[in-house]
C-alpha cells in the first residue's frame, strides 16, 4: 500500500508545499482538509475502517516533514503558525504530526503547543495531540516524565486526560510493557482524579497494561482500594475490566465484593 500515490504526492507539492515555500500560510491550511481526504480515501476498503483518518493525517505528516526539510522550509514557524490560526482538526492534526518530528531534536519548543492542543476545546485537537506526543515519549524519557507529571496536576481535566491517554500502551509505547514503572510513576498523580473523563483514562490505561503485566496491575489494584477513596475505588474496578476474565474470584476479593 503506497501512500500517498504519486498523483498526491505531486498534489502536496502544488498546493501545501508551493505555499509554504513563499509563506501563504492560508493557501496550504486551505488544502490540508482535501489532501488528507484523498489519502483517506486511497485506503483500501478493507483497510480504511481499521486505519482511519488518524493514519491519513500520520502519512500527511511524515511526508510533508520530508519534503519541507528537502527543499529548507523551516519546519517549526511553519507548523506552529498553522496551529495557531486554523480551526480545522484535520489542519491541527499535520501541524501536531509536523510539531512531533521537529520536537525529537527540539523538544523543550513543542512542548507549550501539545499543551495548548490538549487543552483545546475541540476533541479531534486533543486526540491528535496524545496521539502525536507519544512520538517524543521514549526519545526524551526523563524530560517527558517531569513534564507529564506537572500536567497531570494541571486544573483542567482536558489536559489531565492527556496525561492518561499519551501513556497508552499501544504500538508506540510497547515499550513499557518492559517498563510498567515508568507511565505508573506518572499516572499515579491521577490515583484520585475527580473528574470522570481523565478518570476514565486512567482506569483504561491500567487496564490495558493488565494484558501483558497482570501481576503489576493487581499490585496497583490492592494500593487503590487500600487507599479508602471512592475515586481511586472507581479507577480499580476499570483497571480490572481484563484481568477479571481471566481470574474473577481475585479480583473480587481485590476489590472487597
Amino acid at each position: 500500500m503506497k501512500l500517498p500515490s504519486e498523483e498526491i504526492e505531486h498534489r502536496i507539492d502544488d498546493s501545501i508545499v508551493g505555499p509554504l515555500r513563499r509563506r501563504g500560510y492560508d493557501l496550504a491550511m486551505d488544502a490540508i482538509p482535501q489532501v488528507v481526504d484523498a489519502i483517506h480515501a486511497n485506503i483500501p476498503d478493507n483497510k480504511r475502517v481499521s486505519y482511519g483518518i488518524v493514519y491519513a493525517i500520520r502519512v500527511l505528516s511524515e511526508h510533508l516533514y520530508g519534503r519541507l526539510v528537502q527543499v529548507g522550509v523551516p519546519i517549526f514557524p511553519a507548523a506552529s503558525r498553522m496551529l495557531r490560526s486554523t480551526v480545522d482538526a484535520k489542519c491541527r492534526g499535520v501541524s501536531l504530526g509536523l510539531l512531533s518530528f521537529h520536537g525529537a531534536d527540539n523538544l523543550e519548543s513543542v512542548l507549550p503547543h501539545f499543551e495548548s492542543a490538549a487543552a483545546s476545546p475541540d476533541w479531534g485537537t486533543r486526540e491528535y495531540a496524545h496521539v502525536f506526543f507519544r512520538k517524543l515519549i521514549r526519545r526524551h524519557r526523563d524530560e517527558v516524565r517531569e513534564y507529564l507529571v506537572r500536567l497531570a496536576k494541571s486544573e483542567d481535566a482536558n489536559v489531565r486526560r492527556f496525561v492518561g491517554e499519551t501513556l497508552r500502551p499501544v504500538q508506540e509505547n510497547r515499550w513499557f510493557y518492559q517498563v510498567p514503572e515508568y507511565p505508573l510513576s506518572i499516572i499515579r498523580e491521577m490515583f484520585k482524579e475527580t473528574s470522570s473523563y481523565p478518570r476514565a483514562s486512567v482506569g483504561n490505561n491500567l487496564s490495558d497494561l493488565a494484558r501483558r503485566c497482570p501481576e503489576t496491575v493487581y499490585d496497583v489494584v490492592r494500593e487503590l482500594v487500600d487507599s479508602g477513596d471512592k475515586d481511586s475505588y472507581w479507577i480499580a474496578c476499570r483497571a480490572c475490566r481484563n484481568l477479571v476474565k481471566q481470574d474473577p474470584i481475585k479480583v473480587m476479593d481485590l476489590l472487597k465484593v
